[in-house]
């Protein structure tokens, strides 16, 4: 998935999810949020950022986890002979 905000193109930071026009990471944003930085701590260090991208590489992050495939797989445990 792509909003107008966030972007996929191979030849930008190997292909992943990048804010558009920049080379700023969906997976850096997140990772700064989820150390404790804020919002404006992350438009302060990043000055091509905009708030509107925040929450974008937040929505960006849950529709792409809402869509994930998980497959499990059984425990060893559960395939060990008796």
């Amino acid at each position: 998935m792509t909003t107008d905000r966030i972007e996929i193109d191979p030849k930008v930071m190997m292909g992943k999810p990048v804010i558009k026009g920049t080379r700023i990471k969906v997976e850096l944003v997140l990772r700064k949020l989820a150390e404790g930085a804020t919002e404006e701590d992350l438009l302060d260090a990043y000055p091509r950022l905009a708030r509107e991208d925040i929450r974008a590489a937040i929505a960006y992050a849950a529709e792409t986890i809402a869509h994930e495939e998980i497959i499990l797989l059984p425990s060893a445990s559960t395939n060990a002979k008796s």
